[in-house]
């Protein structure tokens, strides 16, 4: 049997800011990842027809939705070690913000994959759509996943850069690079597909910084 001090042992690893950068940095190369896909498979002015009639493309975007759920879960995973770590320091507030942002990014992004999902298994069906379907489906999932994913990002990045300049977790450039950041994604026009990128890099830059103190600590 497992003895309390060894589950405390085991408690105090999960939440300690190296389990939070190592979740941040798999959640960043793998959305970055499948944002190259995506839209190197489905650049912006295409039509549905044009990416969905070639095989190539569709293997693309289909790597990239498969990718899609880890990116959640690795996520997920980061917010909640970044609240355990906080511990009795965490302002209710933000910490509410923060999972609520985060809850609503990543559910944007599996709706976002559900209907490329969708149409793909039509296609594979030989299911006959229309050409307005198509060029439906994916607007509304570039929307989804583009402008309304995005924004709730740039709440999220407020809200960690807010508590991180409170509790001193992150130093001040960072801050500085997540307000400007935060900005940009937020009061930005129509997102450019590649403006999408600037989330999950943040993420990784957080992230190999939070692993970089907590060897320094060690």
């Amino acid at each position: 049997m497992t003895s309390r001090s060894d589950q405390n042992i085991l408690v105090t690893e999960i939440r300690t800011p190296a389990a939070a950068a190592v979740a941040g940095i798999l959640f960043a190369m793998i959305l970055i990842a499948v944002l190259v896909l995506i839209h190197t498979s489905m650049p912006a002015g295409s039509t549905s027809a044009q990416w969905a009639d070639d095989s190539t493309r569709r293997a693309a975007v289909r790597a990239a939705l498969g990718l899609i759920p880890f990116a959640g879960i690795f996520f997920l995973w980061f917010i909640g070690v970044i609240r355990a770590t906080l511990g009795d320091r965490e302002d209710k507030l933000i910490a509410t913000v923060i999972l609520g942002s985060g809850t609503l990014f990543v559910g944007l992004l599996f709706t976002s994959a559900a209907f490329l999902t969708t149409l793909l298994t039509l296609h594979a069906r030989g299911v006959p759509i229309g050409s307005e379907t198509l060029a439906a489906l994916q607007v509304l999932a570039r929307a989804l996943m583009g402008t309304f994913g995005t924004r709730m990002a740039a709440v999220f990045m407020f809200s960690v850069t807010s508590l991180g300049m409170r509790t001193g977790v992150l130093p001040r450039w960072l801050v500085v690079v997540g307000v400007v950041t935060g900005i940009l994604l937020l009061l930005s026009p129509p997102l450019t597909a590649w403006v999408q990128m600037v989330f999950p890099t943040w993420v990784l830059i957080v992230s190999v910084t939070a692993l970089v103190r907590s060897g320094r600590q060690a």
